[in-house]
């Protein structure tokens, strides 16, 4: 298992490339099982959810390739039944059961599992499916979903906390083939949406509204293949941006959509950071002490709860008190414990986090519980006097391409290191991080 090392102290400069949307391409791979003929998707992440989404692919019967960035994805002929050891690995495999429904008229697939951040039930994915015509079953594990034809109608689409972004996908990838007319209201108006309906309709599909609260869809006979660039990661972007503020560095963001991280960029304008907007380029600099802040997490165009944790670790680095809400996912404070092992001053209060800023943090053992855990982890340890190990870093690959090499070329001390022998990175295991290896 790899971990890394990091010595903080160093601050972020230079330039760096934001990559391809995971949250994005997972859907957009789901959609090219809605045609038998070759569909190409371009500026494809390095992660390792998306060699996941590739494998769950090819185990349907498509045909994958995936080179330099690019996946070319033909599913000549597919079965509607997913491998359960596979799928319930990661949430994002869910995404397949809208296009295998709205083509073969018949999905199984196992539940989703993903990261540890609370209960993400899938059961307004389903809903649609049953407003669509389809017969639902669970049964051992798996969801099994049945529509001799799908029936456009009207879908309300709100859950407890709000629209579903990964449902919104899932419903419109069935009803892009079923008959009729298909109303999504209260849809997720994240851009992985808009993204996703954009590929749709080069593939054929007929939808207007994407990005708004309402979709419109009519249902066409059959879809083409199609060629499509996926959006520019604006969780990345955040990342990388609230890094730079916390490093006390100047960070240019490049292949960037400013549009899409407006609500993190107002919020580091608060906090007293520079955020200079030149086309697709966005120039991070701190202008001097920084600036304690109070948000909640929202839906999109709300501060995004995958940037929560990020912006804690920078709140620790602000002289005074900052509340963090969280109103998306109720675990989403795992990091907590391990920011206070940093030496950070925080206290949970029901759905909120007060963060007491300003006190120097020192290196210490922490571990990885989820994702963006993981960055704020990374985050915290550059600012940190000392070495930082973190450890269960694969969380960490699943949503950030490269890494540790990227902020190596900022100019961050961190270095990957694995606890296997056999691995040519082998490095030995400091004995007290024992406890977090397995």
């Amino acid at each position: 298992m790899d971990y890394l090392e990091i010595k903080g102290g160093n601050p972020l400069k230079g330039e760096v490339r934001i990559s391809g949307s995971k949250n994005a391409v997972l859907p957009i791979l789901a959609a090219t099982l809605l045609t038998d003929e070759r569909c190409v998707i371009r500026g494809i992440p390095d992660l390792s959810d998306v060699k996941h989404m590739a494998k769950i692919l090819q185990t349907l019967g498509a045909e994958v390739e995936l080179e330099s960035g690019t996946i070319t994805v033909q599913a000549k002929s597919i079965n509607p039944f997913g491998d359960y050891d596979i799928i319930r690995k990661m949430r994002g495999s869910v995404c397949i059961m809208g296009p295998l429904l709205g083509r073969l008229h018949e999905a199984k697939v196992s539940m989703p599992g993903g990261c540890v951040i609370g209960a993400r039930p899938i059961n307004l994915h389903l809903w649609g499916f049953k407003s669509l015509g389809a017969q639902i079953d669970l049964k051992e594990g798996y969801v099994i979903a049945k529509a001799p034809q799908l029936e456009g109608c009207s879908i309300f689409m709100g859950g407890r906390n709000g629209s579903t972004v990964l449902g919104t996908a899932n419903v419109m990838m069935a009803a892009v083939l079923a008959k009729g007319q298909t109303v999504i209201e209260y849809a997720a108006c994240e851009p992985e949406v808009k993204d996703l309906a954009d590929f749709l309709i080069k593939m054929g599909a007929d939808i207007k509204g994407a990005g708004s609260p309402t979709i419109r869809i009519r249902g066409v006979e059959k879809l083409h293949g199609a060629e499509h660039t996926v959006i520019p990661d604006r969780i990345e972007a955040a990342t990388y941006a609230i890094a730079a503020a916390a490093t006390d560095g100047e960070v240019t963001l490049l292949n960037s959509e400013p549009n899409h991280i407006q609500a993190i960029l107002h919020q580091l304008r608060q906090a007293n950071v520079s955020c200079t907007v030149s086309g697709k380029e966005v120039t991070i600099k701190r202008k001097g002490e920084l600036r304690p802040v109070s948000i909640a997490t929202q839906p999109y165009p709300g501060f995004p709860t995958d940037a929560q944790a990020q912006l804690m670790a920078l709140m620790t680095q602000a002289r005074g008190i900052s509340i963090i809400t969280e109103r998306i996912f109720e675990s989403r404070f795992m990091h907590v414990p391990e920011l206070g092992r940093l030496g950070a001053h925080i206290e949970l209060e029901g759905v909120s986090a007060i963060v007491e800023g300003g006190f120097e943090l020192q290196g210490a053992h922490v571990m990885s519980s989820d994702l963006r855990a993981s960055a704020a982890l990374v985050i915290a340890g550059m600012v940190a006097k000392s070495t930082t190990i973190i450890s269960r870093i694969y969380h960490l690959d699943r949503g950030y391409e490269k890494m540790d090499v990227k902020l190596r070329k900022l100019g961050a001390d961190i270095g990957r290191w694995s606890s296997e022998p056999s691995n040519p990175n082998y490095r030995p295991v400091p004995p007290s991080l024992a406890q977090f290896v397995e």
